[in-house]
């Protein structure tokens, strides 16, 4: 079953809305924590100017009285009578009326002067009360809005100990702290604002103002719902701009280019027109233009491919005719001379192309006289093989000529020699053993152009290797003398030649077959017939080889002189 696909328009679509809802909550996760601080900021402001408004009401002599007694006295302890007086006054009445008034008009929870006992504040962990506070705080006058909540003159009352910190530094420099003092009341979020009173520089008390901050949350839910809208509008407006701009620019590009490269397959290479209308000017553009140089690359290469694959086919087809014109020049008939009884004679060729550059020949010169040739043509394929038909005419031609004698292989190999050396541009030559033997006395004459030595085996004996003196190669230069000796074969011996694919066979590892192992295959079976001993070193050979390919043609021939079949 086919795995479902997601398309690229899909996928992009769902990656912006993706980013779109990162970069929203960022945007609104940040624009709250600013504007919150903002409001918070203003707030406290406010309520520091109400403080320090506060705090003008009084004189620096009323605040220090009026600081002292709070210190000094606990409501309902001792001295109640001085503090009930003092409360009382007319001018503690007039201020607390400006407090109130102030408190009115700010909307504030509370504004209060108060003052702090800094032993007890500084030394807020050993003793607390059930809440976890203490009470270092002393009120002067409280203007609470609840009026049976509000706290008369030398109160006591209770401080978060996370401002103690704030609220020490700030008496003893004089300096209201930048800390807001924020918590949650019965009237739900408030901040606090805490100025000190410097009398003669040193604070002689605070003016506290309490604000409520429902404000706050009113106007960050405000703020929330505003951000969020606008955010979400701004994505949803950049998603759709986005959305067109790629899909036109890119997506559908890269669409066209894929349908077209799947098109080009379906389709047995039939070029798109369609991607040269690709104009991104962008890397698409590059592979689109890639995409139609590749498909119009393909066909031209499959053009070629199909001219050549029809000329190969031609030139196999010539090459099996001139293989087989090549081994029909080769005498592959036997028994050869099933009417002559003096000899038994057997040859093979196996070219390591279609055509080769190997050869072999025997011939009756006359009745009483058996021409024997083995060569080899330098280099290999068409041009060896028309070295090959040449010099195998030639040889043969110049061979039969000296029919009736005398006999000489030097003299028909410098024949051909210099016929050979006439117009030969390609500098072919072409190894020659050449012999020629009389088979009524099994004597022979030869000449051995730069070819290898041959192998005779006496008769009850082994093959054994003849080394004697080589000449040039024929056509290697022209003037050329060729050596020629005799040799004498008697009845029951054997003659045995071949070029140098045989000793040149190499294995897979690059190493060489060699003349040991080729005596090796000859002595395995001595007394075979010609053509099975032909075939046991053949067999020797591929199974040494193995694997590997044949480099060189392999050409082998054998003959057993038998002399008992001579007439007389």
């Amino acid at each position: 079953m086919q795995n479902k696909t997601i398309s690229l328009k899909t996928k992009f679509i769902i990656a912006l809305m993706v980013m779109g809802l990162c970069i929203t909550s960022a945007s609104v996760l940040s624009g709250i924590r600013i504007y919150k601080n903002s409001i918070i900021g203003r707030y406290n402001e406010m309520a520091y100017q109400a403080a320090k408004t506060a705090a003008d009401y009084f004189t620096d002599e009323e605040l220090a009285y009026y600081a002292e007694l709070a210190i000094r006295y606990e409501h309902g302890g001792e001295g109640t009578k001085e503090l009930e007086e003092a409360a009382g006054s007319s001018r503690y009445t007039e201020i607390y009326t400006l407090l109130n008034m102030l408190r009115e008009n700010m909307n504030a929870n509370d504004i209060y002067i108060c003052v702090f006992d800094m032993d007890e504040l500084e030394h807020y962990d050993e003793e607390t009360d059930a809440a976890g506070r203490w009470n270092p705080l002393h009120y002067i006058m409280d203007s609470y809005q609840d009026e049976d909540k509000r706290m008369p003159l030398g109160a006591v009352g209770a401080v978060f100990p996370e401002y103690c910190e704030d609220i020490a530094d700030s008496y003893y420099s004089g300096i209201h702290t930048d800390n807001y003092f924020v918590a949650r009341s019965q009237f739900g979020y408030t901040t606090t604002a805490l100025y000190p009173i410097v009398v003669e520089g040193q604070t002689a008390a605070f003016a506290a103002v309490e604000i409520p901050m429902a404000a706050l949350q009113s106007d960050t839910q405000r703020f929330i719902i505003l951000i969020v809208a606008a955010a979400v509008l701004a994505t949803a407006v950049l998603l759709i701009i986005g959305s067109v701009f790629m899909i036109r620019t890119m997506i559908e590009p890269i669409k066209l280019v894929a349908h077209e490269a799947e098109r080009f397959v379906a389709d047995n290479n039939a070029v798109s027109e369609k991607l040269s209308g690709i104009k991104t000017h962008d890397e698409i553009q590059m592979l689109g233009e890639s995409l139609l140089k590749l498909e119009i690359d393909i066909n031209e290469y499959i053009k070629n491919l199909t001219r050549v694959t029809a000329e190969k086919e031609r030139i196999g087809a010539e090459l099996n005719v001139a293989t087989q014109i090549q081994a029909d020049m080769l005498p592959s008939i036997f028994p050869a001379f099933p009417e002559r009884k003096e000899f038994d004679i057997y040859a093979t060729m196996t070219p390591a192309k279609e055509v080769g550059g190997d050869f072999y020949d025997f011939f009756l010169v006359d009745d009483d006289h058996l021409a024997l040739v083995m060569a080899d043509v330098s280099g290999k394929g068409v041009p060896a093989a028309l070295f090959m038909v040449i010099a195998k005419t030639l040889i043969k031609n110049r061979t039969q000529m000296a029919a009736g004698g005398p006999y000489s292989p030097a003299e028909i190999l410098g024949y051909v020699n210099e016929q050979l050396c006439e117009g030969n541009e390609a500098e072919l030559f072409v190894t020659v053993w050449l012999g020629i033997l009389q088979i009524s006395t099994g004597k022979g004459i030869v000449s051995n152009a730069g070819h290898e030595y041959p192998v005779i085996r006496r008769a009850g004996g082994a093959y054994e290797l003849v080394k004697t003196k080589h000449s040039p190669a024929v056509a290697a230069m022209e003037g050329i003398r060729f050596r020629e000796h005799t040799f004498e074969l008697h009845d029951g011996d054997s003659l045995y030649v071949y070029t140098d694919g045989v000793p040149e066979a190499a294995n897979a590892e690059d190493e060489l077959f060699g003349t040991d192992r080729m005596l090796a295959a000859l002595n395995e079976n001595p007394d075979a017939s010609a053509q099975e001993l032909l075939h046991t070193v053949k067999r020797h050979i591929d199974a040494y080889v193995g694997e590997a390919p044949q480099f060189d043609d392999i050409t082998m021939l054998c003959l057993h002189y038998l002399g008992e079949g001579v007439d007389g």
